[in-house]
């Protein structure tokens, strides 16, 4: 009968005839450390999820809509006062929509006792150039100096995203022109751009990043001063950023498992056979015996 212990590769060697050296304990030791380190790292890196991001040309279109959150606090700036100062998002786009006192979807909190006001609205704008602006033109009776000055809580396009995502979601927020002239106009020149995020789970948001550009001016008409406004200046990108969650598969894991294991003792086997033939070719030439 075929004794099956002819097809073994991995041929044992008597303990024996082995020989223990201390540099051999030495880059065991190290090949051990280096493997277990390795092997942590690989773990964390299949263990947590990864965010890759890749850009592509992606004309935006012109159908659709783009949902917009707005909290803004103006401090100096009533809710109401006897009903004379409102305060009001005008929307107007290259697609012909202008707006005008847009209310819906808004709540106006007072601050401080009513002397200023913390502006929320949502609402939604076309995927076209266009604006939207915070002021008090759709009042019934203009206040005489109504005060713009503003505090940015945030301003934010698309779909809500989580908040450990890197990217420029909100970069107004926490804004503030308090130290601005009282009847100046505020200008943002937004600068959109559409970003995808897939999640590991496979779901789909669509959100959009934006820079943004701020000038402000006391503006005058030749009638007289022009009633201030804080403009948000909008134009959509032709460049898309995808962002997607992966994880490392177990397949690679295993794979870099084994070549991290493979790799360090073959390395390590390596050294240690030319350190110990260097030793005893030393050996030899101090006993004489090396011809």
């Amino acid at each position: 009968m075929m004794d099956i212990r002819r097809f073994d590769i991995y041929r044992k060697v008597p303990k024996d005839l082995t020989q223990p050296t201390t540099t051999g304990a030495v880059i065991s030791i190290c090949c051990v450390i280096f493997i277990a380190f390795m092997i942590f790292n690989d773990l964390l890196a299949y263990i947590f999820i990864d965010v890759r991001s890749e850009l592509f040309v992606d004309d935006p279109g012109r159908e659709g809509k783009i949902d917009v959150s707005v909290n803004v606090s103006f401090p100096a700036l009533p809710c109401e006062l006897i009903r004379i100062v409102d305060v009001g998002v005008d929307i107007q786009d290259e697609n012909g929509r202008h707006e005008v006192g847009f209310v819906g979807k808004t709540d106006k909190i007072p601050l401080d006792g009513g002397v200023g006001c913390r502006f929320e609205s949502t609402f939604e704008i076309n995927k076209v150039p266009g604006n939207f602006h915070l002021s008090t033109h759709s009042a019934q009776s203009q206040p005489d100096s109504p005060d713009m000055r503003h505090v940015i809580h945030s301003i934010m396009f698309g779909d809500k995203i989580m908040n450990n995502l890197k990217g420029s979601f909100d970069p107004l927020s926490k804004k503030e022109t308090m130290g601005s002239q009282p009847l100046a106009t505020h200008e943002y020149i937004l600068k959109i751009v559409p970003t995808v995020f897939e999640s590991i789970g496979g779901t789909v948001t669509t959100a959009y990043q934006y820079t943004f550009g701020h000038r402000e001016y006391v503006a005058y008409h030749h009638s007289g001063r022009i009633i201030p406004a804080v403009w948000f200046k909008y134009e959509l990108q032709p460049i898309t950023v995808k962002m997607t969650e992966t994880r490392q598969s177990f397949y690679m894991f295993l794979t870099s498992i084994c070549a991290v294991v493979g790799g360090t003792f073959t390395v390590a086997g390596i050294i240690d056979s030319f350190v110990f033939t260097m030793s005893e070719m030393w050996k030899k030439h101090e006993l004489g015996k090396l011809t």
